[in-house]
């Protein structure tokens, strides 16, 4: 049973923890997960899935509730195979893992926001974010791990040879 005492770890022990977690939950359902040797463009691991798509993941990860965000200059929502997954660690249970498509921040919301910041005197850069509360968690269920990864396992038709 893993310790799940997440005050002990800092915010670079956490961040690492949820991208460890993230790949060991893609590699749990059979699909092929490769590591970048670099993190030089903000994708943490690529996963391989049974119709042999590639699909770029972004890991973010978030104590209970608050904002976490990627740079649009790292994560470019016109491509359909990029995916945030976001953790949210509480204490004393294991976290709740999402699955959230680039797609979700095609239509800001009040949970997935899109920010450019380039009003005067604002200075950084332009991002794509999630708002976690209590009051919209609810939004980010359709975007739980166990229903965002059936897509991944859809496997290629059959073909019939005579």
């Amino acid at each position: 049973m893993p310790n799940m005492n997440w005050a002990v770890l800092n915010s670079l022990q956490l961040g690492k923890y949820a991208e460890y977690f993230a790949k060991m939950e893609f590699a749990s359902y059979g699909l092929e997960v490769f590591s970048s040797e670099v993190d030089d463009r903000g994708i943490d691991f690529i996963v391989k899935d049974k119709m042999g798509r590639f699909s770029e993941i972004q890991v973010k990860s978030l104590r209970g509730s608050g904002y976490v965000f990627a740079q649009k200059s790292k994560f470019n929502i016109s491509n359909s195979n990029l995916y945030m997954a976001l953790l949210i660690f509480k204490e004393g249970t294991m976290p709740d893992f999402f699955l959230i498509p680039s797609e979700a921040w095609k239509a800001p919301n009040e949970v997935f926001v899109d920010r450019n910041y380039d009003k005067p005197g604002q200075t950084s850069k332009p991002e794509y974010g999630v708002n976690i509360s209590q009051k919209n968690y609810d939004i980010l269920e359709i975007f739980k791990f166990e229903e965002s990864i059936k897509d991944f396992l859809l496997a290629p038709p059959v073909s019939e040879s005579f």
